[in-house]
């Protein structure tokens, strides 16, 4: 399935042939691939269509399971059947400042898996062999798909917070769908106290935070009962940074984690001071994604999932835009 023009704002059925891996590059049998708000952005024109793609022009997906189905030349320490993990940081340059200070979610020359790399909406996909994860077992194919990014990403922002290594403090989190779902449980086995903020009205994402057991639940224009230790904004509007300043106290983070937000509008210098801190997440690294799914096998995570066929890939797309996925949605190869 894929988005074959600029501004066409749908991903299409799209046949060729095999493709053939070439060195340091893996094969992949597509088993099942998360859909993520990412997708919409590229798909809505938020992000810019790549100008190096090869046809069909962009695949998406950046949360792919599958089995390993050939190997390219030099490939070293994988079998073919293993089952492999493909998040979104697809490839760097290794060379660049950001590279050699080990900051690789920077790299300049970075590019992505579903977006200038051809990602999981397909049967077949092609990944380098260097970034691609092997997957906690207690996990299905259809489960462990939003781990490789909604889970990643989550984790990111959470370690950015501050509070990854806290055994208490107050945790919230705007936006409550695929990556804020499997970040509560990890912070609340942690210790710390979970509230959701979603969108007014929005009660299948409510009743899912409560289903986990968090310590409060509301819509994003309410104050937390509590001022918050950090808050993390999964939601892409751009006008809950404010509202997520004023809900910290003094010394607290609010950390963006997506990928394309709206504009920041304006707001009181007094909603910063105080030494409150606003940060970006920009991507993610390989140490990311193996830390988090360590702690993933351990746990383990309750994965709520919508599954679709490949085919209904514009379906999920849609019910995604529209705040009708419960968790996260997920395509299915068979």
């Amino acid at each position: 399935m894929a988005l074959q023009a600029p501004g066409r704002g749908l991903v299409e059925v799209w046949q060729q042939g095999l493709p053939q891996p070439a060195a340091g590059q893996l094969r992949i049998k597509v088993a099942a691939c998360g859909v993520c708000r990412t997708d919409l952005h590229i798909i809505d024109g938020e992000l810019p269509f790549p100008a190096e793609r090869a046809d069909p022009g962009v695949v998406p997906g950046h949360e792919v399971v599958g089995r390993v189905d050939a190997l390219g030349a030099g490939v070293l320490g994988f079998a073919l059947g293993a089952r492999v993990g493909v998040p979104w940081l697809g490839w760097t340059c290794g060379a660049c400042p950001h590279c050699l200070q080990g900051r690789e979610n920077l790299c300049e020359s970075a590019r992505f898996t579903g977006w200038q790399l051809a990602g999981g909406y397909a049967q077949y996909m092609l990944a380098d062999a260097r970034y691609v994860f092997e997957l906690p077992p207690g996990y299905d194919d259809e489960h462990a798909a939003p781990l490789l990014c909604a889970g990643l990403i989550g984790y990111r922002a959470y370690r950015m917070s501050g509070l990854a290594q806290a055994k208490s403090g107050r945790l919230g989190l705007y936006g409550f769908g695929a990556a804020a779902h499997l970040l509560a449980q990890l912070a609340m086995a942690q210790g710390l106290e979970v509230y959701a903020f979603t969108r007014p009205g929005d009660e299948r994402a409510q009743a899912l935070a409560r289903r986990l057991g968090l310590q409060w639940v509301g819509d994003s224009a309410q104050p937390p009962p509590q001022p918050l230790d950090a808050a993390l904004l999964f939601a892409p509007q751009g006008s809950l940074v404010p509202q997520a300043l004023r809900a910290v106290r003094a010394g607290g983070a609010v950390v963006c984690a997506g990928i394309h937000m709206s504009d920041i509008p304006t707001f009181p210098y007094a909603w910063l001071w105080g030494e409150r801190r606003l940060q970006s997440v920009a991507n993610l690294s390989r140490a990311d994604g193996e830390e988090f799914l360590r702690l993933a096998a351990r746990l383990p995570l309750q994965v709520h999932t919508q599954a679709y066929a490949l085919c209904k890939a514009e379906q999920a797309l849609h019910e995604l835009r529209q705040g009708q996925v419960e968790g996260a949605a997920v395509l299915l190869m068979t």
